[in-house]
């Protein structure tokens, strides 16, 4: 009886440890920091990318303050050069957009900006140490391996 007991305590200690390194390891393949923001008004803090399922957010660190400017913007950078401007920094009353999701139309992300978009003025930046691939661009990627490959039965079919 001791030794059943003991067994049973054992097995799920282990499989639980397992559930632990698992889970740790899943969620640290998923999570991007950017370098800290430098700029002209955003000195600050940082911004980390995170993917929950089909989503990717972007949250800005502890660390980060908000610039005194009249309408300070998320803005990301893809590695192409195309610009997006992205939620408001702070919202009504004392409410803050600390974490976005990225729409689907961004499919990479190779910096972080504060825009103000009321000036139309930089106020920092702060690139990722290597570009990141959202979810919507890893689906992309992998329907283009898909129609590449369709493409090839299909001319190996007309032979």
């Amino acid at each position: 009886m001791r030794a059943k007991s003991a067994f049973t305590t054992g097995f799920l200690s282990w499989v639980a440890v397992a559930g632990l390194v698992a889970a740790s390891n899943g969620s640290a393949a998923e999570v991007h920091t950017t370098a800290k923001f430098e700029g002209v008004k955003a000195n600050s803090g940082t911004a980390t990318h995170g993917r929950s399922g089909n989503g990717d957010t972007l949250t800005w660190s502890d660390d980060f303050k908000i610039p005194e400017t009249p309408a300070p913007h998320w803005q990301v950078v893809d590695t192409k050069g195309n610009v997006y401007l992205l939620n408001r920094l702070a919202i009504k009353g004392d409410k803050q957009n600390r974490t976005i999701t990225l729409p689907s139309y961004v499919h990479d992300v190779a910096k972080v900006q504060i825009w103000c978009a009321y000036a139309e003025t930089l106020l920092g930046e702060a690139p990722f140490a290597k570009p990141i691939q959202t979810a919507s661009g890893e689906r992309m990627r992998n329907d283009m391996k898909a129609d590449s490959g369709m493409k090839a039965d299909g001319m190996a079919m007309s032979r």
